[in-house]
């Protein structure tokens, strides 16, 4: 009994030293996997007012009131929804983050979004859908979305700007050269009255161009030669009286445009839309053809451009404003042919003196030379 009760039991001193290792070892355990765990369940975490999924990897935060971009976002969050609250405006770096966020989808519409600082969009390397719609937009930093390139692929500005006048602040995003990879962009509802003639040039793989439902009288100078990547253009509920040829013959040179909408405009009928009228005939991508209909003169009122004839379109007679301006710009050429005669008969009639005081003019430069060749 003694020999087992003897071989059976560990001395004293090494239980005690086991024990002390085990403690060891716990305690380092704790250091090491305490803050760990506590930084997860921070970046875990779902700001106040927010609903989080973490299996849907989204965070919706709708219709609460909110003034600014929540901060410290949970690490998993892809899709961030902001819509209704009331964030007026982006300060540069808001989504600035260590680690950087994967957010690939930002939704702020409906925010009443007034300015966009510099950087306010940067610090997302995998984000690809941007929605700004619905706001009032009066500022947006050109390098809102850095200064580098940007890898977004959608781009939503529907209602988004407070002026007309304001599609130069959209123009100068858009020159940056920062968006290589944007594919969709929605301009429509924003009351624009013209477009810049080199607003889509550093866009080369834009695919789907969306200019619904605003106030375009025309698309003078226009350049969509650098588009050759665009597969649809919604013109539709404009302004349009007439597409100059130049315009018809770079959107018919556009091999991958598969739909274009020109519905709902007021197109003036006469002898200039021929060429139009013959790329309705001839082109399939143009979609619901029978709605593309003249609104002038009235005896064409309604007719679908289609069913035209080139016979019965006539080039309208110069109009009573127009015979006033010509005659105003004959009326200023004799004006300025009569000031130009008198001047000349003035020249004319002083020839001898003018010649004196030119003479006398070489005689005192000559003298002045002299002087200086004899004092040097």
């Amino acid at each position: 009994m003694l020999g087992c009760s003897l071989w059976g039991s560990a001395p004293p001193t090494l239980v005690g030293e086991r024990r002390r290792r085990t403690v060891l070892l716990e305690g380092l355990l704790l250091v090491v996997v305490f803050p760990s765990w506590v930084l997860a369940q921070q970046l875990a975490r779902c700001p106040e007012s927010c609903i989080c999924s973490e299996a849907a990897r989204t965070v919706t935060c709708v219709n609460q009131n909110l003034t600014e971009v929540p901060q410290n976002l949970p690490h998993y969050v892809r899709n961030l929804v902001l819509t209704g609250n009331r964030i007026s405006g982006l300060q540069p770096g808001t989504f600035f983050s260590e680690p950087p966020l994967e957010l690939s989808h930002l939704n702020l519409s409906s925010n009443g979004l007034e300015w966009v600082g510099e950087n306010a969009l940067a610090g997302l390397p995998s984000l690809k859908q941007v929605d700004l719609s619905h706001n009032l937009l009066s500022s947006f930093s050109a390098a809102a979305f850095g200064n580098g390139s940007s890898p977004i692929e959608e781009l939503d500005l529907s209602s988004s700007l407070s002026n007309a006048s304001n599609v130069t602040l959209i123009t100068e995003l858009l020159q940056q050269r920062a968006f290589p990879n944007l594919r969709h962009l929605d301009l429509s509802n924003n009351h624009l009255l013209y477009l810049p003639a080199d607003m889509f040039s550093s866009l080369p793989n834009l695919q789907h161009l969306n200019l619904h439902n605003n106030s375009l009288v025309g698309l003078y100078n226009m350049d969509f030669s650098n588009l050759h990547q665009l597969q649809s253009l919604n013109l539709s509920d404009n302004a349009l009286k007439c597409l100059r040829n130049s315009t018809v013959f770079q959107l018919h040179r556009l091999l991958h445009l598969s739909s274009l909408d020109l519905s709902h405009n007021p197109w003036v009928c006469d002898c200039q839309i021929e060429d139009l009228v013959n790329w309705l005939k001839e082109s399939d991508v143009i979609e619901a053809k029978e709605t593309v209909k003249c609104s002038y003169p009235d005896e064409m009122r309604g007719r679908p451009l289609v069913t035209l004839n080139f016979s019965g379109l006539v080039c309208p007679a110069p109009t009573e404003d127009q015979t006033q301006l010509q005659t105003s710009y004959v009326f200023l050429g004799i004006v300025l042919a009569l000031i130009g005669a008198i001047f000349l008969l003035v020249l004319y009639l002083n020839r001898k003196g003018i010649k004196k005081w030119i003479y006398n003019i070489r005689d005192a430069c000559r003298d002045h030379m002299e002087g200086y060749h004899y004092s040097s």
